[in-house]
């Protein structure tokens, strides 16, 4: 990569960056566009995300950022305009830094996430969902899954009140919205679901609990992850033993280059 004072800069902000390869799909991305854009993970403890969005504001050849663990919430209430994509999850997931400096947050993950289930060939449409995971991600894929069609749409999480609050949104924005929220794996209705989703950290580090057992998987599901790396997680490896068809991680990842290279006004 040539990278000279015309390239315009770009981040995405974590605190521990070990996990993160999305760099790196944005940078071959943005070079097959033709794009003079080159992109770095950035260790950002949740203590210094105000200063560092400041700092941000303050430099012309940064184009935006990308936001993931645990900065998508907080992102929320620091940037100077969301989206409506951005207000409807309550998340954050990528920024665009404007010549003035005024940042604007947007959130693609849902629309990424569905774009990946496309491309394996996977429908959502009237399909049931068993969905772990309510924070950042897990809100933008929940109301992407209503928003095309899918139900019912069981959210497992130990946060009820969080579970709740994604429901209900979900409810205001879709009144048709079939969701429901549980605690715990025993208040799960005694079927197998269509599509299976990992939309928590479990299985980032070894020795994580499964974010679903096992025996909720079934051969005839789908069972997809939003974990990157690594790229065959416990969970996926679960269910390619049983037969599922599986969807990794990185699949919700791929298509958003085009989408960021959108929003940031980098691309038609």
């Amino acid at each position: 990569m040539k990278i000279t004072g015309k390239t315009r800069i770009m981040f995405i902000l974590a605190d521990a960056v070990d996990h993160i390869v999305g760099s790196d799909v944005l940078n071959r991305a943005f070079a097959d566009m033709k794009l003079d854009v080159a992109v770095s993970p950035l260790s950002i403890k949740p203590g210094d995300l105000v200063g560092m969005l400041d700092m941000i504001r303050r430099i012309d050849n940064i184009v935006g950022f990308g936001v993931t663990i645990p900065h998508k919430i907080a992102a929320l209430e620091l940037v100077d305009e969301l989206t409506d994509a951005a207000r409807d999850i309550g998340a954050v997931n990528f920024v665009r830094r404007n010549a003035d400096g005024r940042l604007i947050g947007h959130n693609i993950d849902g629309e990424g996430f569905l774009a990946g289930l496309a491309e394996h060939q996977v429908e959502v449409r009237g399909k049931s969902v068993l969905q772990a995971g309510a924070g950042g991600v897990g809100r933008a894929i929940a109301f992407a899954l209503a928003g095309a069609g899918a139900g019912p749409i069981h959210l497992l999480n130990r946060n009820m009140e969080r579970a709740r609050q994604v429901a209900d949104a979900i409810r205001e924005r879709n009144p048709q919205a079939d969701i429901h929220v549980h605690a715990d794996e025993a208040d799960l209705p005694d079927k197998a679901f269509d599509l299976v989703v990992n939309a928590t950290s479990l299985g980032m580090h070894e020795g994580d609990a499964m974010p679903v057992s096992s025996s909720l998987l079934r051969s005839s599901s789908t069972v997809a992850e939003v974990i990157m790396t690594p790229a065959i997680t416990p969970m996926l490896a679960a269910a390619g033993r049983i037969g599922c068809r599986t969807v990794p991680g990185l699949a919700m990842m791929q298509p958003q280059p085009l989408l960021v290279a959108r929003f940031l006004a980098l691309a038609d």
